[in-house]
């Protein structure tokens, strides 16, 4: 992890960062920084097609409740009208599909990012909890598939950081 304390200098070893082929890192900052985003080699997420599935599912389990409610489990034969009468099932269907999609959403967000996670390492680095106040940190993850403990730790010093800290697990 290196610390920074310039959000320009966080950038900037940031996009150096991965263009040297580092693509499991994370940044840290007091404040939101537009570019690091950017910089960090932004990735689309499924997040959009969890929720369309979810979404989906609710409608089309909504629909089936309905229908095998009013038609098989319990049909009541009201003045001649069909046990399948499809309009009447569309504003229940509307919110299954919605409570869905919500679903899908929340609890796609929490396992896409990891949540929930009480205890992070980066916690154990003592100048980290500068990073709410006024410093900017780089981390580069073990599992990055170039890290190498030596080689990563040389590659940070040569950005121009404040320190250089390894992150014990």
């Amino acid at each position: 992890m290196a610390e920074f304390d310039d959000p320009n200098a966080l950038v900037a070893a940031t996009y150096r960062a991965h263009y040297e082929g580092y693509r499991r890192m994370d940044a840290y900052s007091p404040f939101p920084i537009e570019e690091l985003h950017e910089a960090l080699g932004a990735h689309h997420t499924r997040l959009p097609l969890i929720v369309l599935i979810g979404g989906i599912t609710g409608c089309i389990g909504g629909y089936l409740l309905q229908y095998w409610t009013a038609s098989m489990a319990y049909p009541v034969n009201i003045a001649g009208k069909p046990l399948n009468a499809w309009p009447m099932f569309i504003p229940v269907t509307f919110e299954c599909t919605i409570l869905g999609a919500a679903l899908a959403a929340v609890l796609g967000m929490l396992a896409l990012n990891g949540l929930p996670m009480p205890y992070h390492p980066v916690f154990n680095v003592p100048r980290f909890a500068l990073a709410s106040r006024n410093r900017f940190f780089l981390c580069i993850e073990a599992q990055d598939p170039r890290f190498d403990l030596e080689q990563t730790r040389g590659f940070l010093e040569t950005l121009g950081p404040q320190e250089v800290s390894t992150v014990a697990n």
